[in-house]
């Protein structure tokens, strides 16, 4: 089983209303490996992680993991999956009524009856993997746009997680603390032997530490591979999207009738 993929995507097709968002999509997410999910906004990537995770169900086809069809699942069982899940929110989506400590202390006193002086020593582990430590006693007001970030990265992990799901960890953030973050990304994925899943658009960041990558296009995914089997790739719409060109097979005008003037 170790080398079996730990996430299965089969045939799955989802719609919202009469929109299709996903046709047919396969792919499988590799094992203790770090695995970007990438194309430009609005082709339904945060939207795949919540199919991963159950949020919503497939129209067809089907989300396994570790050989569990997700959407079969009783509550309960749905739940214990979810302990094995965390989730870096893409505005970090910190209690701000709590302060760092609590934050990160609430899955533990939400899911476990655990002594406060063991839940006071894993908060303050967990705070020194990001390195912040020493900030334990501000509230969310009081943090940097990184810091914040980095203490809801704290929170997405404190529970030992198997898979780690990073929705958009990037936006918003200056260079040094994108350098942070892809830093402990790579880190803490190495030392806590995880499946990462990152969702981004941020290429050169994600790219720099992804070892297996797809890109989405029209409710497909139209290449994957190792971050230099996409860079090499033929296909005119993915050196667009990684290179960032304003011509290419995306449009810059929507979609509309032609206009005749007068």
């Amino acid at each position: 089983m170790q080398n079996a993929p730990l996430i299965e995507i089969e045939n799955l097709s989802f719609y919202r209303a009469d929109r299709k968002i996903f046709d047919k999509l396969s792919l499988q997410i590799p094992r203790g490996q770090i695995t970007a999910i990438m194309g430009p906004s609005g082709t339904g990537k945060t939207t795949l992680l919540k199919l991963i995770v159950g949020q919503l169900k497939p129209s067809s086809g089907r989300v396994l993991i570790n050989g569990q069809d997700v959407n079969q699942l009783s509550r309960n069982a749905l739940y214990e999956l979810r302990q094995q899940m965390g989730m870096l929110f893409q505005t970090g989506a910190l209690l701000t009524d709590l302060n760092v400590f609590d934050n990160i202390a609430f899955p533990l006193r939400e899911h476990f009856k655990l002594p406060e002086p063991l839940i006071a020593n894993l908060v303050r582990m967990k705070l020194e993997a990001v390195g912040l430590r020493g900030a334990y006693a501000l509230m969310p007001a009081e943090l940097s746009g990184g810091m914040a970030r980095r203490v809801a990265l704290a929170r997405a992990f404190v529970l030992d997680p198997q898979m780690l799901f990073y929705d958009e960890p990037f936006v918003g953030q200056d260079p040094i603390t994108m350098g942070v973050l892809v830093s402990l990304i790579q880190k803490l994925n190495a030392s806590l032997n995880l499946t990462s899943i990152i969702v981004s658009h941020d290429v050169n960041e994600v790219l720099s530490i992804a070892e297996f990558a797809c890109v989405l296009s029209e409710g497909r995914i139209v290449e994957q591979g190792t971050p230099q089997e996409l860079q090499q790739s033929e296909s005119d719409y993915v050196q667009q999207f990684l290179k960032g060109l304003p011509d290419g097979p995306v449009p810059l005008h929507y979609p509309v009738e032609p206009w005749s003037v007068g």
